[in-house]
């Protein structure tokens, strides 16, 4: 967030001396100083509130992000966020968990084709099967989007490898399941788990030797950093 906060004061007051201390991803310790603002009070105090909240938030996210990323070090899996963004800052949510060490897993839904329990729900209920499913998906979208399904059984999860899913999402599954399911569809499909998902439990579920996990509360809980600007008179 440290450029993001330099844009909020230049742009009340671009005569606004603003360096920054640290560089985004870079770690931080108590007490450290961030950056220095130096100019005219009333327009530094204008911009403080808004500089810090995106500041204190996006710190927030970073911070997750690599809490998690530290927990499956030397494991090869990537840790990912997801669409649970705040309305209006997805962009920087998802900057936020770049430079905490985390991977973007989809800016929109053009981005991927996601194929929900609530998609096959519907499509179930027409008589159209999984194999039948990702083949329309297929037909109707670009041929360089990945399709990915949502499974929440070991039996799903072969069924949706061999219907032709690029990706296969594990979702909600306990460790023992999500490891069968990996048994039986490694190197057929890229595997990703989601859903209850905490820094307990995640090296348990990488260690299955999925290729992703997905975390919400990368940015729907992301805890804010404590950091507040204090005023020097010079």
């Amino acid at each position: 967030g440290v450029e993001v906060l330099k844009k909020v004061f230049l742009r009340i007051d671009p005569s606004l001396e603003v360096k920054a201390r640290l560089d985004d991803g870079e770690r931080l310790s108590v007490g450290q100083i961030i950056a220095v603002i130096k100019g005219r009070v009333s327009n530094i105090l204008r911009g403080e509130r808004v500089a810090l909240n995106f500041l204190q938030r996006m710190s927030g996210v970073a911070t997750e992000t690599a809490c998690y990323v530290d927990k499956v070090q030397g494991l090869p899996v990537r840790i990912a966020d997801t669409r649970k963004t705040v309305p209006g800052l997805r962009v920087l949510d998802k900057y936020a968990v770049r430079i905490g060490g985390g991977i973007n897993h989809r800016l929109h839904l053009g981005d991927g084709i996601l194929v929900k329990d609530n998609h096959l729900a519907v499509l179930r209920s027409k008589g159209v099967n999984l194999k039948d499913i990702v083949a329309k998906t297929r037909q109707n979208h670009p041929r360089t989007l990945q399709v990915e399904i949502e499974v929440a059984s070991i039996e799903e999860a072969e069924a949706a490898t061999e219907a032709g899913a690029d990706i296969v999402l594990l979702d909600n599954m306990d460790v023992e399941d999500m490891q069968r399911a990996v048994d039986a569809i490694r190197s057929r499909s890229l595997i990703e788990a989601s859903g209850g998902l905490t820094l307990g439990n995640v090296r348990r579920v990488a260690e299955a030797g999925v290729d992703f996990i997905s975390v919400g509360c990368l940015t729907h809980s992301a805890k804010a950093l404590d950091i507040r600007l204090e005023i020097e008179q010079s």
